[in-house]
């Protein structure tokens, strides 16, 4: 019964981390052998009214930057708006954001978090597109003709752009273990794309058509995951765009980043409620698994799977003669022991980062565990206290 279990976990984990990637790859690559590539975007020299949607709360040390950044932003001249909703917000954020006269300021003194501020703001919202990204990334240049570009294709409901993180050559564990995360994560979003839809948007940069924005209660703590996966639910796709980016700092140090980890954590389990229908296979059989594959999997049974893998290992290779549960030991032993060297050296500028992969890939797990924790404790409460990140 032991390796019964053992296999079961063992399948779990690999399938969720690695083989769901394999898999992927293959359909995909299936897909585009028998398939002519074709989104059918039609080329079109003009391009729609769009409203740039920056939330903020408290982003005083970012507001020049970002402006500078959304001026410089190749978008045809007078089709661009810009809405800033600062909600809650008893710093100099207003203050400097008034000098620009081309901004639009949505404000009221009450911070009710960062759900029911977009909530808010959308009513306000005149363009057929808006486009979402945070006060703290930058976006390249042509990032907001490459987002808008594939909503010539009708089917396609939200573009997503992709998320980088800016680590330096010497870096610590939490620039460096979020920077490795996310270029696996964009690797995968992009396969979930071109095989039918992306499974969610990041919050740093991603584009909805403005009549599919759906209001969701203002305790949801994931909102870009579930505004973006409620329009696959109703029928649109996600299309994956990554010569769209938004570039930010990573996290100041770890007990930052697992403040961050933990609310995505949180959020992610909280999402299945609302998104409970993407779960049935005879109403979204293009997506389910998809989505059990990509999201479900992480936030839910995975970690607790990864978790129990060691101490079943270790029962089975003292009471099995078999040298096969010794060797699958030894790996996790290692790992782990990996793990513990890029821990200790979490703070610490360094070249050679591969000790913090395996620490980051257990620390992430670990956050899941605690954000079943923190959604018990912060039940009902759409606000979180902010992540700093490096200046």
């Amino acid at each position: 019964m032991i390796e019964i279990i053992f296999w079961i976990l063992l399948i779990i984990v690999f399938y969720t981390y690695i083989g769901y990637g394999i898999v992927l790859f293959i359909l995909v690559k299936i897909k585009e052998l028998f398939i002519v590539k074709n989104q059918n975007i039609r080329v079109s020299e003009e391009f729609p009214d769009v409203t740039l949607l920056i939330a903020a709360y408290n982003e005083e040390a970012v507001i020049t930057k970002k402006m500078k950044n959304s001026h410089e932003l190749s978008y045809p001249e007078g089709r661009l708006k810009i809405v800033w909703i600062t909600d809650g917000s008893n710093d100099g954020t207003n203050k400097l954001l008034n000098d620009y006269k081309d901004v639009k300021i949505l404000f009221e003194p009450e911070r009710k978090g960062k759900t029911a501020a977009l909530n808010r703001a959308i009513s306000f919202i005149e363009t057929p597109f808006v486009v979402f990204s945070d006060a703290n990334t930058m976006l390249n240049k042509d990032a907001l003709l490459n987002l808008i570009k594939p909503f010539e294709n009708d089917s396609i409901g939200c573009v997503a752009g992709e998320k980088r993180i800016a680590a330096e050559g010497r870096d610590i564990a939490s620039s460096s273990g979020e920077s490795f995360y996310w270029k696996y994560e964009s690797f995968l979003k992009d396969l979930d794309s071109r095989l039918y839809s992306s499974m969610g948007a990041a919050g740093e940069l991603y584009a909805i058509r403005t009549e599919l924005y759906k209001t969701i209660p203002s305790s949801i703590l994931l909102d870009d995951f579930i505004l973006s996966m409620l329009i696959v639910e109703g029928g649109y796709k996600i299309y994956y765009c990554k010569d769209a980016y938004a570039v930010e700092k990573g996290a100041l140090n770890m007990v930052e980043e697992e403040k961050r980890k933990i609310r995505i954590a949180a959020g992610g389990i909280q999402s299945f409620k609302l998104l409970k229908n993407l779960l049935n296979p005879i109403a979204h059989p293009r997506t389910w698994l998809q989505f059990i594959s990509h999201r479900v999997l992480r936030w839910t049974v995975t970690p607790i799977a990864l978790f129990c893998l060691l101490p079943v290992n270790i029962s089975l290779s003292l009471v099995d003669n078999s040298s096969i549960y010794d060797y699958l030991l030894l790996m996790q032993l290692v790992i782990y022991f990996f793990a513990l060297i890029g821990k200790f050296n979490q703070d610490r500028k360094v070249k050679i980062k591969i000790f913090f992969i395996p620490y980051y890939f257990i620390f992430m797990n670990f956050c899941v565990v605690k954000g079943f924790v923190y959604l018990m404790k912060n039940r009902g409460k759409g606000t979180w206290e902010k992540s700093e990140r490096k200046g």
